[in-house]
């Protein structure tokens, strides 16, 4: 694998940007302890969206996650959205525009990733675990699965009203393409509707704001895999489960 830092001009964002991104490198003979599954086809894309007090290295820093898309020989994208929530923010920037519509086709121009809907996909933890369902449920033309490890389920029960006013201004009103819930009725019935898979952990503190939006995806018949078991809102959960989304996202469709 290559670990690519990508300083990049966002027309969305009007400013420099920066982007990491894990790319498989086919051949590798006499790396040593690395198992490595790239094959000589446009690789398949995973976009990885990192949470609230972290930044576009963190997945990087705090998990084995290179290791982990060796295997598959899959091409891991991980930007910086701030504290944005992955939206288009009232007093701020465009983050859901570029990370949604600009990035992919970037990534595309850049490196050897495949632009077919079933070969991208999207996930990440906590905001960005809200970003990674919001992402999956409002473009499913682009990404045919998404996954939310310890997700902002509910985002207008969240919490987090100071970091919120900037993005969706003084009167706090969620559009409905932010709400996940709205989302997952609007989606329902999209012939394309992604496939979902979400994680937490029993301690977490957003254990019970995820258990409305659970109760809709499985009312609603999504293709959705629910799993949970004891943690916290911690590295030590997400380093474990961003193992099963591997599995789940790229194992399961074969």
């Amino acid at each position: 694998m290559a670990l690519v830092t990508l300083n990049v001009f966002s027309e969305a964002l009007g400013m420099q940007t920066q982007v990491k991104v894990i790319i498989p490198q086919r051949s590798s003979n006499g790396e040593i302890g690395i198992a490595n599954g790239a094959e000589n086809t446009a690789y398949k894309c995973l976009y990885l969206l990192h949470g609230l007090s972290d930044d576009q290295t963190i997945w990087l820093r705090r998990t084995s996650i290179e290791r982990y898309a060796a295997a598959y020989g899959i091409c891991v994208v991980m930007p910086c959205a701030d504290k944005s929530f992955y939206c288009d923010m009232k007093y701020g920037m465009a983050f859901y525009t570029f990370i949604a519509k600009e990035l992919p086709r970037l990534i595309r121009e850049f490196f050897r990733v495949s632009d077919k809907r079933e070969d991208n996909f999207v996930a990440g933890l906590s905001m960005g675990g809200y970003g990674a369902l919001k992402l999956a449920l409002r473009e499913p033309d682009t990404f045919s699965a998404g996954a939310g490890l310890s997700p902002v389920g509910d985002i207008k029960g969240g919490g987090f009203s100071e970091v919120m006013r900037p993005i969706f201004g003084d009167d706090m009103q969620v559009p409905d393409e932010d709400d996940l819930l709205w989302l997952a009725d609007q989606c329902k019935d999209n012939p394309h509707r992604p496939r979902l898979f979400m994680g937490i952990g029993t301690e977490d503190f957003l254990y019970e704001n995820t258990r409305g939006l659970k109760a809709k995806l499985e009312q609603n018949g999504y293709d959705f895999t629910y799993r949970e078991s004891a943690g916290t809102h911690s590295w030590e959960f997400w380093d474990e489960y961003i193992q099963y989304v591997l599995q789940w996202m790229l194992e399961e469709t074969e």
